[in-house]
């Protein structure tokens, strides 16, 4: 796993959106934190996944922008954000099992005639009763 250091991220103080009051229109406590993956230390395979990925917070020139104003706290703020910055990167370190495609097997592919067969006896007995 790696570890983002937090000096590599530049946090800013920002007003916070939505309801608090006078204390929303006073104080500063949203947090806009921006991590640019080209310049970090992270090992450069997980670099070119973060970059790879199709996320909105990440930027053309691969810096990743989060906001974080769930607290009234900045420092809670700032930690949130780092928080979330981690979970991403854990997410592109984890490597997926490439898939193989496979073959039916032979029993399943003959219990599906089998119900295919059946199904077309019970339609066909839905038609009208002839002479």
């Amino acid at each position: 796993m790696a570890t983002i250091n937090p000096a590599e991220v530049e946090f800013s103080a920002i007003r916070a959106q939505g309801p608090g009051g006078q204390n929303v229109n006073k104080v500063s406590c949203a947090v806009h934190a921006r991590f640019d993956v080209a310049a970090s230390s992270l090992p450069d395979h997980i670099k070119e996944r973060l970059l790879a990925l199709r996320d909105g917070r990440i930027t053309q020139e691969g810096v990743i922008v989060l906001k974080a104003q769930a607290s009234r706290s900045l420092e809670q703020n700032k930690l949130d954000a780092l928080r979330r910055l981690q979970e991403l990167v854990d997410e592109a370190g984890v490597v997926r099992a490439v898939r193989r495609p496979t073959r039916p097997t032979r029993g399943s592919q003959l219990r599906r005639l089998d119900a295919k067969a059946r199904s077309g006896r019970i339609k066909a007995l839905r038609g009208k009763v002839g002479d």
